[in-house]
């Protein structure tokens, strides 16, 4: 499930508005007029029915409430962590579960007062436990003013977010304020971020785009369950650094920041970007400065790259190698999984041992090497099928012809209607070349039952089994008749 799927959940209503609309459709729904001369037995089930209902009606929009919003621990583990960052996992379940207690509670009052109410003896006592039954549902729907409110506004806030499929491949850009991580954004997507020659431009919530902004040990609990959320991404990790400091952060800091967050991100492809090179490259910078930067470059998964989101020198190029990279790592880990190995034990590349001097060299017949690539525009293209089957009509008008890949003797009788009885014969008994013997050994059969006098006992029934079963060229005979 992506965010997308979060977004259908339908608008909660208010406590107040929950009850006007039960009580309502109560009244609607159900009979209202009684008469104190009614029996008492019709006088109890027109309340038992009132009743009924209104739990119904309860159990019905509560359910959908509590149906449509997800459950964390059934989500995936980057919208599960997304969800707890934004809202509290905590509050969200407790608001849940209330909802749930809420609606066990509803049944729990309507099955108690149907059961009073079968004892009722009176319109005025009838009435009464109805009243008493609703009025027990109202209060507690009013107790439930606080979490139908929260999952409100949960609602609103989910319809907001950005579209984010967990199970995509996706570019992490991280790095301090102002190193121009809105303005790579910007070359590459068609997303409009706004950018500033300041710190702290990017306000909002973008897809993929998150500024880390203090070390790690220094992060509060929201935002190392932010980096945690993204580390159940399949992802490349590119880093920006601005070597020239105009963030406002030393290359030292923008080092530490890098080694902090770098385990959470272990097992994924990871870019150093260098950015702003127009203004200083990393040969340009101090030798203690460039051997900071050196140790990251030299660590076994980081590659290092030097762009320029002002003059777009490298910017493409960056974006290539990134998606390159996710691609490779995808490999890599299908390579190493367990189903690999599984295939390849059974997979087995034979090489064929040289038995003179000879140089045998591979051998493509000309004809594949001269065969056309199919061209739809092509006049003189090859007719496919496809062809034919437009020409006659299309899909559901065109009938494939299955007679005409016969091979038969003479081509035009490919079209022939094949006959069931030729010359008094059947067609099927020409199927079996040895048909004519084994109708003669039936003959010869029948002659003999009939010599020893198997037709002649008069007491047998048409009921009785025969002493033996009949020899299997007559089934086949008595089959095809």
């Amino acid at each position: 499930m992506s965010t997308s799927g979060l977004k259908a959940i339908v608008p909660v209503p208010t406590a107040s508005d929950f009850l006007d609309i039960v009580l309502s459709k109560t009244q609607r729904k159900t009979p209202t007029v009684i008469h104190k001369n009614f029996k008492i037995s019709r006088i109890r089930n027109f309340y038992m029915r009132k009743v009924k209902f209104t739990q119904d009606s309860f159990d019905e929009k509560l359910g959908a409430i509590l149906s449509e919003f997800p459950m964390l621990d059934d989500l995936h583990p980057f919208l599960s962590s997304l969800l707890n960052v934004l809202y509290d996992k905590n509050h969200y379940k407790l608001a849940l579960g209330q909802l749930r207690t809420a609606r066990h509670l509803i049944d729990q009052v309507a099955k108690d007062y149907v059961r009073l109410l079968k004892f009722g003896d009176s319109l005025y006592r009838c009435k009464q436990l109805k009243k008493a039954a609703l009025g027990r549902m109202a209060t507690i729907m009013r107790r439930q003013k606080d979490p139908l409110a929260y999952l409100e506004q949960v609602r609103q806030h989910i319809s907001r977010l950005p579209n984010i499929d967990p199970n995509t491949r996706t570019l992490i850009i991280c790095g301090y304020p102002n190193v121009g991580k809105s303005s790579f954004i910007n070359k590459v997507t068609r997303a409009d971020v706004d950018v500033q020659p300041y710190a702290f431009t990017t306000k909002s919530l973008f897809v993929g785009h998150l500024d880390y902004k203090p070390p790690l040990e220094e992060m509060n609990t929201i935002e190392m369950q932010s980096i945690t959320a993204l580390a159940h991404l399949k992802s490349c990790v590119l880093y920006f650094m601005d070597l020239s400091e105009q963030c406002g952060y030393s290359v030292e800091a923008q080092c530490k920041l890098f080694h902090s967050i770098k385990p959470l991100f272990s097992g994924k492809p990871t870019m150093l970007v260098i950015n702003k090179i127009d203004v200083t490259r990393l040969e340009d910078v101090h030798p203690d400065t460039r051997a900071m930067v050196q140790e990251i470059i030299d660590q076994e998964d980081v590659k290092c790259i030097q762009v320029s989101c002002h003059s777009e020198e490298g910017v493409m190029d960056l974006k290539n190698k990134a998606c390159d990279a996710l691609l490779a790592h995808r490999v890599d880990n299908k390579m190493k999984g367990s189903k690999v190995n599984s295939i390849i034990n059974r997979i087995h590349v034979s090489q064929p041992k040289p038995r003179d001097e000879i140089v045998r060299t591979p051998f493509i017949p000309e004809a594949v090497k001269n065969k056309k690539k199919y061209d739809k525009s092509d006049p003189e293209r090859p007719k496919l099928l496809r062809d034919v089957e437009l020409e006659e009509g299309g899909a559901g008008v065109y009938n494939l012809n299955l007679k005409e890949n016969y091979l038969l003797a003479n081509p035009e009788w490919k079209m022939d209607t094949i006959p069931e009885i030729m010359d008094g014969k059947n067609i099927a008994d020409f199927i079996d070349p040895d048909i004519a013997e084994k109708l003669e050994a039936l003959e010869r059969e029948e002659e003999r039952l009939q010599a020893e006098g198997f037709y002649e006992n008069s007491t047998r029934t048409t009921n009785a089994k025969p002493k033996r079963p009949p020899s299997p060229s007559r089934t086949r005979s008595a089959r095809k008749a």
